[in-house]
């Protein structure tokens, strides 16, 4: 009797533990299905989907630039996708997908006997493809243990009401356009294109097999990478057709022994106009998708179909990639002829060594323990691979080693165009995005000359005269380890002394260093920081010889104060966002722009001084060579060892800064005659000017002017260019003899 009340007892316990625990998973799923985790998409936003709701962006003129789709896929209709890599598909991943109503009850069962009883890891997945169709298309959040249990939760509440909006026709289409496979590709269309170079609607059996094969690992069967680990897992998926009567024996051992011929190339997502914009303005939508997150969704970049309008001008960024590959292609082929068969990027380099003992594919077979020649011997094995050089793809035979040094001789650029109030209108960041992802909008390189206006800047607001003259004479600054700043050029400057607006006209270095010792260092670099220039400028006499290191985004900040009364402007792009119907979802207004930098009257002496450079000056090619008779102002600039070129152009309500050189600082233009500002740089604000100037819709910026001068400030550059010392300072001077002083930091 005590046996079997002990018994009830606990039976009852048993049963009041079950009861807990089913109350508890019952609540957990109350508490997924009402939203606390996350709202679940109503059937009206799944619903949506089939329409593919692209996000749009736009130019300032409203015409459209790109879109964003979600994975940034290529959707292609079900028609397109042949029945065998449907079959292989439903094979491998869902054989009852037909049949099950989104979950596939009997799977859900098998993987939770054999998994979690019988700790069998054959037991397969148990998810069907509606439920790693919700997966795509929502993707996980991170809640610590609860992550997997929420969200396998939601993706089987997502899952069951996608089968009640869609027929399965729809929902296979659906996943087949957003499965994530190898090689960060997002569709069958996109994979098929990445790896056979051929759209799906092309692929053999086999082809098919691959591509089915990769979504268990996308990374560890990628074919590219793991061509024998992917030839296993195809393999599987021929067995499980074969063993699903989708197809024959004889064809099951035809396919199985079948070559992997793979044919790789890069589509779509990193060509097309402005990628380096488009990448920039792609991230800073994601943050903005993400801090407009609301209690019922989150804005879906590649799905929401928002509508999104920059400042973008889509006819001058098509002219200025267009001026940049014209002139690029020509230099490409100066800079490599003038280094001739000592190229730092030939095999036989130190450079390029070191750079092959950078490469991925070195250190994991030097990992392996391979010897050094039997990795050369790898690297050297040619394939075929599609390179691209300024936009220009073509198909070669090149071994891992070829593509390096096809690369590393590339040089690169950056493009920025502003109007006065710092909306840009063009973003250059690279050469080729595919290949170059970093961005020299935003990156900081050495500045060279294109620094002496702001030097000159400071000058004149802290008393100096545009007619003051300083010698040219070399000077050894003792307290600088005899650091001895000089001229380029042949020019006999014995006993000649320039004014300043000569000598920012031809770039005179030894002038500029003494105009930063008058003026003080302290002096120009506050004057930088009221212009809105962040980087961490050297407080050193060769600042005025641009050593400190800015971005183009900088630059161009800086400059638009020559034509924005006196206030350095913020760059920026975003106008406004709208959802799909219309509705402006955030207006962007322009922002405030600086304090006042400077008077009005040394922003005339300046904008007139850099007038000169292009007329007469340093950039006065803009004319002479491209007889371009715009008004314009501007300054070149070339730093230590033709390391860098740079040309910054001044319209009445345009800034263009262009920077060109190589992202190794290791290797420069072998010589200044190529590698100079005016020669390198230059030309790429020349070429697009005579481009818009051809176009009447750009009339207003390429006709407009800067008004005229005030006579005071005419007045203060009438003087010559340059004097000559005097009969008895020439008497008493050795021009030969360099001359020695101490550097005065903070002006005298």
């Amino acid at each position: 009797m005590k046996r079997r009340i002990s018994f009830k007892k606990l039976l009852t316990k048993i049963a009041i533990v079950f009861g807990i625990i089913f109350g508890l998973f019952c609540l957990f799923i109350g508490t997924v299905y009402f939203g606390l985790w996350g709202a679940l998409p109503s059937e009206k936003e799944l619903k949506e989907l089939s329409l593919y709701r692209a996000s749009e962006f736009y130019d300032i003129n409203n015409e459209l630039i790109g879109k964003f789709y979600i994975e940034n896929r290529q959707p292609i209709p079900l028609d397109s996708v042949p029945m065998h890599v449907r079959d292989a598909l439903i094979a491998t991943e869902d054989v009852r997908f037909y049949d099950h109503n989104g979950i596939d009850t009997r799977s859900l069962f098998r993987v939770v006997w054999k998994s979690i009883l019988l700790q069998n890891k054959s037991s397969g997945g148990g998810s069907t493809l509606t439920q790693q169709l919700a997966k795509n298309l929502y993707k996980r959040k991170p809640f610590g243990i609860f992550t997997m249990p929420v969200a396998k939760t939601k993706e089987i509440f997502i899952a069951r009401k996608l089968e009640t909006v869609y027929d399965k026709e729809t929902i296979l289409a659906l996943y087949l356009n957003s499965a994530p496979f190898s090689g960060n590709t997002h569709g069958i269309e996109s994979a098929s294109r990445k790896f056979f170079n051929k759209p799906t609607k092309e692929l053999t059996v086999a082809e098919a097999a691959t591509l089915v094969g990769t979504l268990k690992a996308t990374t560890y069967y990628n074919p590219n990478k793991h061509p024998e680990r992917s030839i296993t897992r195809r393999n599987v998926v021929l067995d499980q057709m074969h063993k699903y009567n989708f197809i024959t024996e004889e064809a099951l051992q035809k396919h199985r022994v079948e070559p992997l011929e793979i044919d790789f190339a890069s589509f779509d997502e990193q060509r097309g106009l402005a990628p380096y914009f488009r990448e920039k303005l792609r991230q800073r939508m994601l943050t903005w998708c993400k801090e407009n997150t609301n209690l019922l969704k989150q804005p879906n970049l590649y799905t929401s179909g928002l509508k999104i309008y920059t400042t973008i001008d889509k006819k001058m960024q098509e002219m200025a990639e267009l001026a940049t590959r014209e002139h690029l292609e020509k230099l490409q082929d100066q800079f490599e002829n003038e280094y001739g068969s000592k190229a730092p990027w030939k095999r036989t380099s130190d450079l390029f060594k070191r750079k092959v003992t950078t490469l991925e594919v070195y250190k994991k077979l030097k990992e392996k323990g391979y010897s050094e020649e039997a990795i050369l011997d790898s690297l050297n094995v040619k394939r075929k691979m599609t390179v691209s050089r300024f936009g220009r793809r073509s198909k070669v035979r090149f071994s891992t080693l070829d593509s390096l040094e096809y690369y590393l001789r590339s040089l690169n650029t950056g493009t920025l165009i502003i109007g006065k109030d710092g909306a840009i209108k063009t973003w250059i960041g690279g050469v080729d995005f595919e290949h170059f992802k970093y961005d020299h909008v935003q990156s900081r390189r050495q500045v060279g000359s294109i620094f002496k206006p702001i030097v000159y800047t400071s000058a004149l607001e802290n008393g100096m005269s545009p007619c003051d003259y300083f010698s040219a004479r070399q000077v050894s600054y003792e307290n600088l380890n005899n650091w001895s700043p000089s001229n380029s050029g042949s020019k006999n400057e014995k006993y000649l002394n320039y004014s300043m607006t000569e000598a920012l006209t031809q770039s005179i270095n030894t002038v500029s260093v003494k105009v930063l010792e008058k003026t003080g260092i302290s002096n120009t670099i506050q004057l930088a920081e009221r212009l809105k220039i962040s980087s961490e400028l050297p407080e050193v006499p060769s600042l005025a010889l641009g050593t400190g290191e800015m971005s183009i985004w900088e630059v161009a900040g800086a400059f638009s104060a020559y034509i924005n009364e006196q206030k350095a402007a913020t760059p920026h792009y975003l106008l406004r966002i709208e959802n799909a119907q219309g509705k402006v979802l955030e207006k962007f207004d322009t922002p405030k722009p600086g304090k006042e930098a400077f008077s009005e009257t040394t922003r005339q002496q300046m904008l007139a001084m850099m007038q000169n450079v292009v007329n007469k000056g340093t950039a006065k090619r803009i004319r002479s060579s491209y007889g371009l008779k715009n008004e314009l102002a501007g300054k070149t600039g070339t730093t230590q060892s033709n390391k860098d070129a740079w040309f910054v152009g001044i319209l009445p309500d345009l800034v263009t800064v262009t920077w060109v050189g190589h992202d190794d600082h290791r290797i420069g233009f072998k010589s200044t005659r190529l590698g100079q500002g005016a020669n390198a740089a230059l030309p790429i604000t020349a070429r697009l000017l005579q481009k818009m100037n051809k176009e009447p819709d750009f009339d207003p910026y390429t006709k407009s002017t800067f008004g005229s001068m005030s006579a005071e400030v005419s007045e203060s550059m009438d003087c010559p260019p340059t004097k000559r010392d005097g009969f008895l300072k020439r008497l008493f001077t050795n021009p030969d003899k360099t001359k020695t002083k101490n550097y005065q930091k903070e002006g005298n």
